[in-house]
């Protein structure tokens, strides 16, 4: 019996990327409800197939510290496309999909610290306590962060591994306002920023924190929307085997 899968929604614009897809089982390697609700907006509703890779690749392992959060998606997507292929080899996804969002801090426009300074970007986590989120918060307060997505994309090929993988980074400039103290501290107390990177929610309250945004605001929630098809529309155009396999 054949397997039935379509993750497009009729709302999906109908682009050459998303006619590939149709009747193809997609699969999105994260729990997050943000990334869901974004491709969902965009026409895209995938199966939810949380990766178990444990997230611990040493920053100072990289030289380009902006190649962390490619790593980390690369590696939750290679990990769920080979569980469910070992899992029901006839019914092997078409697509995976593996993001990972960090925050790092003292950005500046078009450059950063480092390369001005010398000085190395520090890699925001989500905050472990409300005193910690406090201390972020205050470390973010009246400056420029740097919000990075990477986002990896699995998919089938003839040859071996038997999989290839395509992927890209997203970043955006976040420019925080110079908050008064006790508007920190009612974030904090809020809780909202405690499951976040960085402390703060952008689409949520977070937002009163917040001057402007320098880039893609859906990137910041989690998830660059827009660059994600844009490659999936160049990998339909560059490569005449792309989800034909």
């Amino acid at each position: 019996m054949a397997h039935q899968h379509n993750a497009v929604l009729p709302t999906a614009l109908k682009t050459p990327a998303i006619q590939k897809l149709t009747n193809k089982r997609v699969i999105l390697a994260s729990a997050s409800p943000r990334r869901k609700e974004i491709l969902q907006t965009l026409g895209l509703a995938p199966e939810v197939v949380p990766s178990t890779f444990a997230e611990n690749l040493p920053l100072s392992s990289f030289e380009d510290i902006h190649e962390y959060p490619v790593s980390t998606a690369t590696q939750k997507a290679v990990e769920v496309y080979q569980r469910l292929v070992a899992e029901a080899p006839d019914d092997a996804p078409d697509l995976v999909i593996g993001a990972d969002t960090v925050v790092f801090t003292h950005a500046l426009p078009s450059t950063t610290i480092e390369m001005e300074t010398g000085v190395r970007q520090e890699l925001l986590e989500k905050p472990t306590s409300e005193e910690d989120n406090m201390r972020m918060l205050l470390d973010l307060n009246g400056g420029v962060c740097e919000v990075v997505t990477g986002v990896a994309l699995v998919y089938p090929i003839l040859s071996a591994p038997g999989y290839e993988i395509k992927f890209i980074d997203e970043r955006t400039l976040v420019y925080f306002a110079d908050n008064s103290l006790h508007v920190l501290k009612a974030y904090a107390d809020s809780q909202e920023g405690l499951d976040r990177a960085g402390g703060f929610a952008v689409q949520g309250l977070g937002n009163l924190l917040i001057r402007k945004i320098d880039g893609d605001f859906h990137n910041v929630v989690g998830f660059p929307g827009a660059s994600f098809f844009k490659l999936l529309d160049m990998l339909v155009e560059e490569e005449e085997d792309f989800l034909a396999i």
